[in-house]
């Protein structure tokens, strides 16, 4: 991922450097399970290092990285202790379980993003619970809700995110050590046991040499599923800074930030675009990630040269994201007299239902009672004039302050927000 969107804790799990720390360890702690290594050996062992530039300069000669490391580690710890690295192990049981320490500590950083944006949304959403908003379908005025309920919606969405990437990076903290396709010639199944506990880790169920990439698959999916709610919540706030309506605007920093370089009075909303533009990676990736499922026979490489690109994007884009919206919710501008003002635009036909309903309760058909309400309601709307004056007009005989109580849209949004604390 380019530099723009690496935050600096995430990128250093993905070097060239952190890989091949992450195989260091692998293979040490496959040494250290041996029956064969002298404590001198292993000592020679865990002092042996292997740096991106030596291993590129042999890969060159043998055209496989593995092999590269190997012989540069083995190299690096001398004989006889170097004869020891790789004993027993394939390639796959390197590659697969290695990833599988990166994406465990990749997977801590991720989440604990992803708390915090939760946290920050039912922050908002509690902040804002009475605060009266119009609610909007089709993109039109449908009717009043409160900010809170709109926000305590995304905050929803932002848990189960965060629980799904919890549940995404769980399954896919595995690893297998069965050697060349799965049948354990060269080892033992209680021999990989030992080597995974050392590592934190738990054993593929059944290794075909390699990890089944079902799981990572799952954990991509996750991954777009999370950047998906981002969007969502970044469309939302796009429409609500847009002019005409106007209700919330992203933080601007006064002096120092430039909306745009020819029209000075620009505030536009560049880092809600720049989530929803991301999201459309993180879905492609995914796609990409489901693909790789489908490997020849016990094993072939398909799926590594797309892995090499879509595991390192999705995670760095998805953790860049997430602190973007952190930064987006915290700083957000709400502005709550500008969403009464949008509650007026409709002269009183967002309250229609209760007047329908009112002249239902009253003894009239509903067919009836809609045609009048459909009738006053759109000619309110057309011709900017109250709603209730119209209504008044027909001598009907309905509460019209009960009707036009806009406590009726806000009597419950406590309770809704309050739901939050059995997820948040």
């Amino acid at each position: 991922m380019i530099d723009r969107y690496t935050r600096d804790e995430i990128g250093a799990l993905w070097t060239d450097a952190a890989r091949f720390e992450s195989w260091r360890q692998v293979e040490v702690a496959a040494c250290e399970e041996l029956e064969g290594p002298t404590e001198a050996d292993l000592e020679a062992i865990r002092g042996a290092t292997a740096t991106a530039e030596q291993v590129a300069e042999r890969e060159k000669v043998l055209d496989h990285d593995v092999a590269a490391f190997v012989d540069v580690l083995s190299a690096s710890a001398g004989q006889p202790a170097g004869r020891w690295i790789h004993y027993g192990l394939t390639s796959s049981d390197v590659l697969d379980t290695a990833l599988a320490v990166q994406l465990r500590e990749v997977g801590e950083i991720i989440l604990t993003g992803a708390e915090q944006l939760t946290q920050a949304l039912a922050k908002l959403a509690r902040e804002n619970v009475d605060t009266l908003c119009v609610g909007r379908t089709h993109g039109v005025h449908a009717e009043p809700t409160t900010f809170g309920v709109k926000i305590a919606g995304f905050a929803a969405e932002a848990a189960r995110n965060r629980d799904r990437l919890r549940r995404a990076f769980d399954q896919a903290a595995v690893g297998a050590l069965s050697g060349a396709v799965g049948t354990y010639s060269a080892t033992d199944p209680a021999f990989e046991q030992r080597v995974l506990a050392r590592l934190g880790l738990k054993a593929e169920t059944i290794s075909t040499q390699v990890v089944a990439r079902d799981r990572l698959a799952e954990l991509l999916q996750a991954i777009a599923l999370a950047g998906a709610g981002l969007e969502r919540l970044a469309t939302e706030i796009r429409h609500l800074q847009r002019t005409e309506v106007r209700e919330v605007q992203e933080p601007f920093r006064s002096g120092a930030q430039k909306g745009s370089s020819a029209m000075p009075h620009k505030r536009n909303p560049i880092t809600s675009e720049r989530i929803t533009g991301l999201a459309r990676v993180l879905r492609g990736n995914a796609q990409a990630a489901t693909e790789n499922v489908a490997l020849w026979h016990e094993r072939d490489i398909s799926h590594s040269g797309a892995e090499r690109i879509i595991l390192p994007d999705s995670t760095i884009l998805l953790d860049y994201m997430q602190h973007l919206a952190i930064r987006l919710v915290e700083g957000l501008v709400v502005d709550r007299d500008r969403m009464l003002a949008n509650l007026e635009i409709t002269c009183g036909a967002l309250f229609s239902q209760r007047a329908l309903l009112a002249l239902v309760a009253s003894g009239m058909s509903r067919d009836d009672a809609y045609r009048i309400v459909q009738e006053d309601a759109q000619r309110a709307w057309d011709e900017q004039t109250q709603l209730r004056g119209l209504l008044e007009a027909r001598g009907l005989e309905i509460d019209l302050d009960e009707v036009f109580d806009s406590s009726a849209y806000t009597a419950h949004s406590a309770a809704i927000v309050a739901r939050l604390g059995d997820v948040v």
